[in-house]
């Protein structure tokens, strides 16, 4: 008992800075309200759940803003464990408003009979709150529980069309390889606790090296971490359960599988690798040159082969993971490290617009086709010609075709590799300019059809789609086309981020 007392009085309080954590506190305001709604309004007042679940996002990005405007830089909390920086800001501006078009993807979606919307939208909403979570965490337990909070709703959400045998199987793949692959990276955690005696990542830093009695160790926990983020960013060869997991899941949900989920791994990636793992380079850096290579090359050579446009677009996501991860394979390299996380950043905030708009167009469409085959977007220009038009500019933009966004995020990948000035670096980037050819053939596939092709059953009936799609297309293809024409606006976030883990470093 008085063992008790001297630790009590010897605890103190640990100093919290609530306007620093205010984004969180407010998606846990909203997914609280979410769920009480649920319980209590009318079946025909669900739409209440849809508006609160947007207004919270969007009301969240308020105090995000405001952070970035204030003159604190970097907020520290629990002894340097959590850190609110520019970086992290413009990662959760990021998350906040992939997921506030996911809401858009979603609300007509939902809204069909199919889903419980009340669960549909805090499992969304908790997803996003560990989302946050991820992006400010500088200690391996928040990092770990921050990737089990976004993890556990999205295997859920993948399998939300319980009646639905193929969503079934794309929930039990993610679920199953996902508590495989936590499994490999908590072991690789738990091995890194053990030689640092420490969880805090800037201790581990100091600890790991590449040589001495433990460096076979401390070479196996570097391994096993990042072999773990490697299945969340779907990084071949761990990359098996996206194609079906895309396939099956309804189709907002795959649009947020693939952009905000994707987005955390790397986020989580770099983040460790900056951070904890800048004395191990020499394990790292031929481990992540080789998932880039493969990543690329794999994914672009099984998109060919597709003839359903979501699996397509999967096997082009798997593709696109590549390519962000070309920097990081040259991220310890001099003349490269700043310019890695700027153009990882860079890339994320790219894709998630574009490729978000694919999947606002593949709603519009599907919803008259009743189909997700390839051919089934044949003649789209000659009875939707709006759609027919955004869906080219968003397929050319992933293509890396100026002037969209999809340039400057490729040219400052590849910029950051010939920076690195090495073989590793020239070797990796002819190997992305071959890909990047070759991406082209499955994406102008889906052009092809769009322009030169008939109607696959001749109904050439207007699509009209919902205001919430219409707005979601809005705002995807205005940003893809901001990004390409006007580069020093994504370019100016991927600064403040680099400035960042700069100084966090």
């Amino acid at each position: 008992m008085q063992h008790l007392q001297i630790i009590a009085a010897q605890w103190v309080a640990p100093k919290i800075d609530y306007f620093a954590l205010a984004p969180e506190i407010v998606v846990v305001v909203g997914l609280c309200a979410v769920l009480l709604l649920d319980l209590f309004i009318d079946q025909r007042k669900q739409w209440l759940l849809t508006i609160v679940s947007s207004f919270t996002l969007l009301a969240a990005m308020l105090p995000v803003l405001m952070l970035g405007l204030s003159e604190t830089s970097v907020r520290s909390m629990f002894d340097g464990r959590y850190v609110v920086d520019d970086f992290s800001l413009v990662i959760k501006g990021l998350f906040l408003l992939a997921g506030y078009v996911v809401v858009l993807l979603s609300s007509s979606h939902v809204e069909q009979g199919e889903y419980w919307r009340g669960e549909y939208w805090f499992l969304l909403l908790t997803s996003l709150l560990g989302m946050l979570m991820m992006a400010s965490s500088r200690d391996l337990v928040s990092i770990f529980v921050a990737l089990e909070f976004l993890s556990i709703p999205a295997y859920m959400l993948a399998a939300w069309r319980k009646r639905d045998a193929k969503s079934n199987e794309a929930g039990v793949k993610y679920f199953l390889l996902g508590v495989f692959a936590s499994a490999v990276m908590l072991y690789g955690m738990s091995l890194m606790y053990g030689v640092a005696n420490s969880t805090l990542l800037v201790d581990i830093a100091k600890t790991l090296t590449t040589t001495g009695d433990f460096a076979a160790v401390h070479a196996l926990a570097v391994v096993f971490v990042i072999v773990g983020f490697a299945f969340k960013v779907s990084a071949v060869p761990f990359h098996t359960w996206a194609p079906d997991t895309y396939e099956g899941a309804p189709t907002p949900v795959t649009a947020f599988l693939s952009v905000a989920s994707k987005a955390a791994g790397f986020v989580a990636l770099v983040v460790l690798i900056y951070t904890a793992f800048p004395a191990s380079q020499d394990v790292w850096q031929p481990f992540i040159w080789v998932l880039s290579a493969l990543t690329m090359t794999v994914g672009n050579v099984l998109a060919l082969k597709q003839h359903n446009i979501v699996r397509m677009i999967a096997y082009s996501s798997i593709s696109q993971g590549g390519f962000v991860l070309m920097p990081l394979a040259v991220a310890g390299m001099a003349g490269s490290e700043n310019s890695a996380l700027r153009s990882v950043v860079l890339y994320m905030i790219v894709y998630a617009a574009t490729n978000l708009g694919v999947f606002a167009v593949i709603l519009a469409v599907s919803a008259k086709t009743r189909s997700g085959e390839i051919s089934s977007f044949g003649g789209l220009f000659s009875y939707a010609p709006s759609l027919g038009v955004l869906m080219t500019l968003f397929l050319a933009s992933l293509a890396g075709i100026p002037p969209l966004g999809g340039w400057i995020a490729k040219f400052v990948a590849f910029q950051s590799l010939l920076q690195s000035q090495s073989n590793w670096g020239y070797a990796l980037a002819i190997i992305g300019a071959v890909n990047s050819v070759v991406a082209f053939g499955y994406y102008g596939n889906v052009m092809r059809e769009i322009w030169m092709r008939p109607p696959p059953d001749g109904d050439v009936t207007p699509i009209v789609a919902p205001g919430s799609l219409r707005l979601a297309l809005t705002l995807t293809s205005a940003l893809t086309l901001v990004f390409g024409i006007l580069p020093s606006v994504g370019l100016r976030f991927a600064d403040l981020a680099e400035i960042a883990g700069a100084i966090t470093r």
